[in-house]
C-alpha cells in the first residue's frame, strides 16, 4: 500500500496546497502526475476527488501529486484559480528533487475543468515543471462554447467573473483555444456516455491544435463523466493506460 500522502503549501491560504502520494516501494526514480481535480471551478468540489486517483497510481509505482487551489468563490477566479495551479506546480518542482521523482516524467491529468486548467498549465513558459505529456479526462477545452451552452448553470461566467461582451480579453486569456501551440502532448480523453461535458469541447479542441502544430489525440473510452475518475472501472483503466503512454514507460 502507498504510504499516506505528504502536504505541501505553496501559498498562506487553506486551499492553497498539494498531497504527495508515493508508492511504498521506493526503488528508482518515479514517474509522477500531477493531479487537478474538476468540479467547474467551484468551492463544492475539493482535492477529495483526486485522493482516490492518488492512491490506485502510487499502488501502480507513481508519484502522484494532489493539486488543491482556490475556487470561484473561495478567493478564486480568473486569474487567481490558475495562479494557484500554477504556483502549486511550481512547487512539485521541490518536492520532486526531496523524494526522487524523475522531472522528465510528469504528466499532467486534469478532469473537466481540471483539464482546462491542465493545458493552460502545460502551455506557460518559463515554468519550473514541463510535462512530458497532458491527459485531459473530458476537459473543458473550448471556453466559449461553455459559455454559449450556459455549462452547469453559467459555471464559465461564474469563473471569470463576467461575460465575454464585458472583457473580450479575459475570455480570450483564459481559452485553451486560445493557447495553441503547446510544446508537449496532449490526449483529449472523453467519456461516450458523457452527458456533462459536450464531446465537442474536446474535438473541437484536438482539431484546433492539430491545425496549430500540436501533437494532439482525441480517445473516447468507456463510461460517463465521473467513471474515468473511479477508480475500479474500465474508463479508469483506459486513463491509466494513457498516463503511462504519457510518461514513456510500459502499461501498470
Amino acid at each position: 500500500m502507498p504510504a499516506a500522502p505528504l502536504r505541501f503549501s505553496y501559498g498562506p491560504g487553506p486551499d492553497q496546497y498539494a498531497e504527495l502520494t508515493l508508492p511504498a516501494d521506493s526503488s528508482g526514480p518515479r514517474a509522477a502526475v500531477v493531479i487537478i481535480h474538476g468540479g467547474y471551478w467551484r468551492p463544492a468540489y475539493t482535492a477529495d476527488l483526486g485522493r482516490p486517483l492518488a492512491v490506485d497510481l502510487a499502488a501502480r509505482g507513481f508519484a502522484a501529486w494532489n493539486l488543491e487551489y482556490r475556487r470561484a468563490g473561495s478567493g478564486g477566479g480568473w486569474p487567481g484559480t490558475f495562479e494557484d495551479v500554477s504556483a502549486g506546480i511550481d512547487a512539485f518542482a521541490q518536492a520532486a528533487r526531496e523524494h526522487d521523482v524523475d522531472p522528465s516524467r510528469v504528466v499532467f491529468l486534469g478532469h473537466s475543468a481540471g483539464g482546462h486548467l491542465a493545458v493552460l498549465a502545460a502551455a506557460r513558459t518559463n515554468a519550473r515543471v514541463v510535462p512530458a505529456g497532458v491527459v485531459s479526462e473530458s476537459g473543458v477545452l473550448n471556453l466559449a462554447e461553455a459559455y454559449e451552452l450556459g455549462l452547469s448553470n453559467g459555471a464559465v461566467e461564474n469563473f471569470l467573473g463576467c461575460s465575454p461582451e464585458q472583457d473580450p480579453q479575459r475570455y480570450r486569456d483564459a481559452d485553451p483555444m486560445h493557447a495553441l501551440p503547446l510544446p508537449v502532448p496532449v490526449w483529449a480523453l472523453h467519456g461516450e456516455d458523457d452527458t456533462t461535458v459536450p464531446l465537442s469541447s474536446s474535438s473541437s479542441w484536438v482539431e484546433a491544435a492539430r491545425a496549430s502544430g500540436t501533437q494532439a489525440r482525441l480517445r473516447l473510452i468507456p463510461g460517463d463523466h465521473f467513471a474515468m475518475i473511479t477508480p475500479g472501472t474500465r474508463a479508469w483503466d483506459r486513463v491509466v493506460e494513457v498516463v503511462c503512454e504519457a510518461a514513456g514507460i510500459p502499461a501498470v
